[in-house]
């Protein structure tokens, strides 16, 4: 089997240096990813939603997906591995700058459009997971459209200074005072799920309101959002709402809106049980605060 080691003496290889070649062939595993646990990561983390076009036969995470928001309309892109359609020329230094710093691969800031807000609490050992998934893609040549944006909201520049504002970057610690379970839920929604992108409302800016973290309210496309904290959950049990957020149907029968049934369909009912449990442990020590007030 290791046939380099056939030739050769025990004395002259050594306990010591045979040691550090298998640490070194295991970092070197590790390092690569595991592609089947990124494919759980990138359900949880729903990237069919927005790297996916509307309609029938679209080619998963070939890009097109329009998101509508008050600075224009952004198009998510092509994330296959193809050469000059997606990502294919990537490095995984590229990716993990791209959900940890919100930097494309020539410097430029990508627009806040792309969640890296939330992306860049994911911790190391599941990026690197997540990139050996989406390297295993098929190549789709799918070319990505130009997001048709609003006057200067198009400046890529003017983002430094909407980062300088609302962006800290840097992986999810756990928080002081939640139990093991919570703050695996905790990471799930403020990480994996970046559930504060569309349920934490913002200013005119587009930064979100920290005081109203996951109060709802208008998501980015000016529709109304759920509030995710007591105050809009405490007519629900723990089991009423898991149960919605697997099969959509709330404990009445009634069914979400468009935008979140596909967070159901495509994300939340993935999710491992565990991490459902979790979800719902972190979503119950959140501070109650009130709706907004429907106008």
């Amino acid at each position: 089997m290791f046939s380099w080691m056939d030739n050769m003496r025990p004395k002259a290889l050594g306990q010591g240096a045979l040691t550090v070649l298998l640490c070194a062939a295991l970092v070197n595993a590790f390092a690569q990813g595991n592609a089947k646990r990124g494919e759980y990561l990138a359900k949880a983390g729903g990237c069919t939603g927005c790297h996916t076009e509307e309609k029938k036969d679209a080619v998963p995470f070939a890009g097109g997906r329009a998101l509508k928001t008050p600075f224009g309309t952004f198009y998510g892109p092509n994330i296959t591995p193809h050469p000059q359609a997606g990502i294919g020329r990537w490095t995984e230094a590229d990716f993990f700058r791209a959900m940890r710093e919100g930097d494309r691969p020539d410097g430029k800031n990508y627009f806040p459009a792309f969640p890296y807000p939330s992306f860049t609490k994911i911790v190391d050992g599941d990026l690197r997971d997540l990139w050996a998934y989406l390297r295993m893609l098929p190549p789709s040549a799918h070319p990505s459209k130009e997001h048709d944006l609003w006057f200067f909201f198009g400046w890529r520049w003017v983002v430094s200074l909407w980062k300088w504002f609302f962006f800290t970057p840097g992986p999810f610690t756990n928080i002081p005072g939640l139990s093991e379970i919570a703050n695996r839920g905790a990471y799930v929604v403020q990480a994996l799920g970046h559930c504060s992108e569309c349920h934490t409302p913002r200013n005119f800016l587009g930064g979100p309101k920290s005081s109203r973290y996951l109060a709802g309210g208008k998501g980015p496309d000016g529709k109304a959002v759920a509030n995710l904290t007591p105050t809009g959950l405490r007519k629900w049990d723990d089991k009423e709402l898991k149960d919605f957020l697997v099969t959509g149907l709330t404990p009445d029968g009634d069914v979400p809106a468009e935008s979140m049934g596909e967070v159901v369909t495509n994300t939340t009912s993935k999710l491992t049980a565990p991490d459902l449990d979790a979800l719902v442990a972190y979503l119950r020590t959140l501070p109650s605060l009130p709706s907004e007030k429907k106008s």
